[in-house]
C-alpha cells in the first residue's frame, strides 16, 4: 500500500505536535516533512522529537524552514497556523501541485478569495472547524434553523484557551453563516458581536456572539435558540486536540481520492 505523504506547517506548536502524533501513529500516513518559521528555535530538530512519548527514537525528519524543498514530493500538506504563513503556503502548493488541508482561521473575505483560484490547481479542503463532530454539529443546526425560523432569538457562545488570537472563533462564525444562509440573512448585516450599555430590546433578525477566553479550554460551542417558554441548545465541546487532528487526516484521504477543487468538512462527511 503506498502509503499519503503528509507535510505538517507549524510543527512545534501545540495543534502542530497533534497532527504530528497522529501521523506518526497512522498505518496509511507516512510523515514527508515538517515545518516551522524561519526564527524557530526548532529547526534541524527531529520532529520525533515533538510528537511525545509515542515516538521512542527519531522518525528521520528534520524541522525546515524551506517551504518549497519541504511540500516537494508530498501528496498533502496540513496547515493549521496563521493566515499569512497560510497563503504563502498556498501560492508554494499550488506551483507544485500539493493539495492542502487548511485549518487555520481569522481569514478576511479578499484573502479566502484566493483559495478559489488555487482550487483549479490543486485539492484543497478548508473549513473552521475539521473535528467530526462539529461538522454534524453544523448539519443539526442547518435542521435547527429550518424549524425554529420564527419567534426564536439566536446567540452563539465560544470558550477557548488563553492564548488563542482572533475572535469569535472560525467555528462560531461558521455556525453563525450556516444558521444565516438557512435563514436567508446576510451574516455580515445580522451578526451582533458585543453588546455594552443601554442598547435596547434585542432585534429579532440579530445573531448574537460572546466569547470567552481562558486557561486551557481546547473548544466549547453552544447555539441557543431561546423562544417563548422554553430554550434549545446544541452544544459541542472538545477535550482534545486529537478530535481536529483526526479530522484533518481523513480530509487528507479524501482529497487523495478526488480531483482538483475546493472542499470543506461537509464534502469529507459525506453530508452535503
Amino acid at each position: 500500500m503506498n502509503k499519503i505523504k503528509v507535510a505538517i506547517a507549524g510543527c512545534s506548536g501545540r495543534m502542530g505536535r497533534t497532527l504530528l502524533e497522529s501521523v506518526l501513529q497512522s498505518d496509511d500516513l507516512v510523515l514527508h516533512a515538517a515545518l516551522e518559521h524561519a526564527a524557530s528555535a526548532q529547526l534541524g530538530q527531529d520532529a520525533g522529537a515533538l510528537a511525545g512519548a509515542i515516538m521512542a527514537s527519531a522518525c528521520g525528519v528534520k524541522i525546515t524552514a524551506d517551504v518549497a524543498a519541504a511540500v516537494k514530493g508530498a501528496d498533502v500538506l496540513i496547515d493549521f497556523t496563521r493566515p499569512e504563513g497560510t497563503l504563502h503556503h498556498l501560492e508554494v502548493c499550488k506551483k507544485l501541485g500539493v493539495n492542502m488541508v487548511i485549518g487555520t482561521t481569522g481569514f478576511n473575505a479578499q484573502q479566502k478569495a484566493q483559495f478559489g483560484a488555487a482550487a483549479q490547481h490543486i485539492g484543497i479542503v478548508f473549513a473552521p472547524n475539521m473535528s467530526v463532530g462539529v461538522n454534524l454539529t453544523f448539519k443539526l443546526l442547518e435542521m435547527a434553523a429550518k424549524v425554529l425560523n420564527h419567534g426564536y432569538d439566536i446567540e452563539i457562545i465560544e470558550a477557548h484557551h488563553r492564548h488563542k488570537v482572533d475572535a469569535p472563533s472560525g467555528t462560531a462564525l461558521g455556525m453563525g453563516e450556516v444558521i444565516a444562509k438557512t435563514l436567508g440573512r446576510d451574516l455580515a448585516q445580522c451578526a451582533v458581536y458585543g453588546r455594552q450599555g443601554v442598547t435596547g430590546e434585542r432585534d429579532p433578525s440579530t445573531i448574537g456572539f460572546a466569547t470567552v477566553r481562558g486557561g486551557d479550554i481546547v473548544g466549547d460551542h453552544t447555539v441557543l435558540f431561546a423562544g417563548t417558554g422554553e430554550r434549545i441548545e446544541i452544544t459541542h465541546k472538545a477535550s482534545s486536540r486529537a478530535t481536529f487532528a483526526l479530522g484533518a487526516l481523513r480530509a487528507a484521504r479524501f482529497l487523495k481520492q478526488n480531483p482538483a477543487g475546493m472542499y470543506d468538512m461537509q464534502d469529507v462527511l459525506g453530508l452535503k
